[in-house]
């Protein structure tokens, strides 16, 4: 069971949840009652509920839920700290998504073997 979490500002996450509920509750439920349903299990108002029912009754498949990001802390060395920082600015990318670039990279290459 996917729980849903009331936010002051919904994240990309949550609104794709909620997109996703509010299409399969368009499937088998009239309106109103799936607005009821929707505004119940995502504690938002019924208001909000028919926004993202307006919007679902538009969709011809699920959105994608991306995948939740999390801290995740390592230690490495100040000078590489530096160049990652050097490399951020260059790029315009953030340290997070280098890391996670080249760590994904690392683990498509495999284990070495030897």
């Amino acid at each position: 069971m996917v729980v849903y979490i009331c936010h002051l500002r919904a994240s990309n996450i949550t609104k794709a949840e909620r997109l996703n509920l509010a299409r399969e509750l368009l499937r088998q439920k009239e309106l109103s009652q799936a607005a009821s349903e929707l505004a119940q299990k995502c504690f938002i108002s019924h208001r909000q509920a028919y926004r993202y029912l307006e919007r679902a009754q538009q969709m011809t498949k699920p959105v994608p839920v991306g995948d939740l990001k999390i801290a995740f802390t390592v230690k490495i060395s100040r000078a590489l700290v530096g160049r990652l920082r050097e490399y951020a600015t260059v790029t315009g990318l953030t340290l997070s998504e280098i890391v996670s670039r080249a760590v994904l990279m690392f683990i498509k290459r495999g284990p070495k073997s030897g």
